[in-house]
């Protein structure tokens, strides 16, 4: 069954996925009210899996739920939990329950989460992993042995566009191109003349490019993530623009900023979509949305 996230990517319509963080627990209520508020509004939502190896609700039980709220998830499946055994036991569960959509990662270092005594896998990588969905589309495990039914997925991968050196990064998505990837989310992308620059070898490749837009909620944020996430940088005058208005203004300009970042990449026509990730707001990404005029 060809997803309906697949359709959207090759319609050439602009595209917008967004992202929920299941709960630390069962209690699923605030999970479904962004599921309930996002599923009419993008063309699918990530679920996101033990993010920054903090273990939560898992990210296949989210999206089962999107399901049932009549949404197109997007499964994210990280190697750093799961021998490939596991991995391709969950692909085949979430093939038999109409989730056709997965962005394979690596996954985050265990000791940056909150179970810093915990083994990592690894087992595969997403590479690996890529390569993996592919055979087993063609009926086979990675043991060789026949499969009673295929799977069939759209899937994908990241790519950080504001790394540097950029070179390394280049590599890893020619080889995942290679490997099978259908469409990329990015990280996080603030310069969009660098982002422009990633693009231009990016078009080269028959994949969807999906910009990376992560919610601004202060100065401080903004300065943190330059400092310490690897591939983010945010341009002083947008944390300028940040710090110039009172702290309880600064989320709604921090919504203004990505409304204007993704109206530029519509018109300009400078990738397939954006990825909005709100991490903790989601509540706000229609408000993001209405901003950049979509």
């Amino acid at each position: 069954m060809v997803s309906s996230f697949k359709e959207v990517l090759n319609s050439g319509k602009f595209v917008i996925t967004s992202e929920v963080a299941p709960p630390k627990g069962t209690n699923l209520e605030k999970t479904l009210h962004h599921i309930e508020l996002l599923k009419d509004k993008v063309d699918a939502i990530n679920v996101t899996d033990h993010q920054s190896s903090v273990m939560r609700f898992p990210s296949i039980g989210g999206c089962l739920a999107i399901k049932e709220k009549g949404g197109e998830p997007i499964l994210q499946m990280t190697c750093r939990d799961r021998n490939r055994l596991a991995l391709q036991a969950e692909l085949l569960f979430a093939s038999s329950r109409g989730i056709n959509n997965v962005l394979c990662l690596t996954g985050d270092a265990v000791p940056v989460g909150d179970h810093k005594e915990a083994k990592g896998v690894f087992d595969l990588d997403s590479l690996q992993l890529l390569k993996t969905i592919r055979l087993m589309e063609s009926g086979q495990d990675l043991g060789g042995n026949d499969l009673d039914g295929a799977v069939e997925f759209c899937a994908g991968a990241t790519v950080t566009p504001g790394a540097q050196p950029l070179e390394p990064q280049l590599i890893k998505f020619e080889k995942k191109v290679e490997a099978g990837a259908e469409f990329f989310q990015t990280q996080g992308i603030y310069d969009l003349d660098n982002f422009g620059k990633f693009m231009e070898h990016a078009r080269k490749f028959p994949v969807k490019i999906l910009a990376g837009i992560i919610l601004l909620s202060s100065a401080r944020m903004a300065k943190y993530m330059t400092q310490n996430v690897p591939g983010i940088f945010v341009p002083q005058n947008l944390i300028d623009e940040l710090a110039a208005v009172p702290k309880e203004e600064m989320l709604n300009r921090g919504i203004e900023i990505a409304g204007r970042m993704i109206a530029a990449l519509k018109k300009d026509s400078i990738c397939d979509g954006v990825h909005i990730m709100a991490i903790g707001k989601e509540e706000v990404v229609p408000d993001i949305l209405a901003a950049a005029g979509l």
